[in-house]
């Protein structure tokens, strides 16, 4: 062994309002992190990869309807799901990554399948859902994903914008799920997940599966998933860039991430944010909205989990 883990997970920049956030509900959500924290954790714990331990965590936050992946995902302004996920293992940069899916119960483990069982990197559709159903995933029918309050929130944005007031509420547009992870072997990960935007178009596709966008792991530098306006992510393959920085400039983490969010998202008019983990198993999780949900665990260290 090298050294000890790290593991950080994030449910998404463009939280509830504070004045919206109840008691009750703050609670759920640190319940939530806690819970995904938790099945990372044991992973790491019992000597496994950094890329299950991503897998592991993310997958609890898929099975959780707070958060816009898996089971809590949004509609397509089509009354739909069509889901995303990527998972990237640093140690030989290999990745597997679907998009416009829905039908496996945990989008993460049918990205994972398309790293492991094909040549290729990105699939969608028919044929990611092939790849799954291979593998032997489990798979759910539509009334699985559905929940009340994102059909609700489907209906207020079309209404919105029928009334030509829609606004730009980071806790509508944003919502994602993601860990990254350090091992005791010195070998990072990164993993993905999401519904998308609420009314979204059939067939948008956001940086979440683009690899260096919205998710990048290499052991030499660190290891990013990122949450927010998908668009700009994608512009600015955000990802890799902070990545690069690292490698290339010999920026510190903290200056690479920070400075991408807060100075080159903001510049172009959008928001969201990151969590990202470094060689060394220092991590960031920089944002540039009112909250992220977020949370990490350090072996030989306290567990946390925030919001705003």
């Amino acid at each position: 062994m090298t050294g000890s883990y790290t593991l950080v997970i994030h449910g998404g920049a463009g939280v509830l309002p504070r004045e919206a956030m109840t008691p009750e509900a703050e609670g759920r959500y640190h319940v939530a992190l806690n819970h995904a924290l938790a099945a990372g954790e044991a992973v790491l714990a019992a000597d496994g990869s950094a890329v299950d331990a991503v897998e592991a965590a993310v997958c609890a936050l898929e099975d959780e309807p707070l958060f816009n992946a898996g089971r809590g995902a949004v509609f397509t302004r089509d009354g739909r799901h069509e889901m995303d996920a990527a998972i990237m293992d640093g140690r030989d940069r290999m990745a597997g990554a679907v998009a416009g899916i829905c039908g496996p119960r945990n989008p993460i483990r049918a990205a994972r399948a398309v790293m492991q069982r094909t040549d290729h990197v990105l699939m969608i559709g028919a044929g990611a859902h092939a790849v799954a159903t291979e593998a032997g995933l489990p798979f759910e029918e539509d009334t699985y994903f559905f929940t009340q309050a994102r059909w609700y929130s489907l209906q207020e944005t079309l209404e919105m914008e029928r009334a030509g007031r829609l606004d730009d509420d980071p806790s509508r547009r944003h919502g994602t799920v993601g860990a990254v992870a350090r091992d005791r072997h010195g070998a990072l990960a990164a993993a993905t997940s999401t519904g998308g935007m609420t009314a979204k178009r059939t067939g948008r596709v956001g940086d979440t599966p683009v690899i260096g966008a919205g998710t990048f792991a290499d052991n030499r530098s660190c290891a990013v998933s990122a949450t927010g306006d998908g668009e700009a992510f994608l512009r600015l393959a955000v990802a890799h860039e902070i990545e690069a920085r690292i490698r290339l400039t010999s920026a510190s983490l903290y200056d690479a991430a920070g400075g991408v969010v807060r100075d080159d998202l903001t510049s172009i008019g959008s928001s969201g944010g990151l969590i990202a983990v470094a060689a060394d198993g220092s991590f960031t999780a920089p944002f540039n909205c009112e909250g992220m949900y977020r949370g990490w665990s350090v072996e030989h260290g306290a567990r946390e989990t925030h919001i705003y």
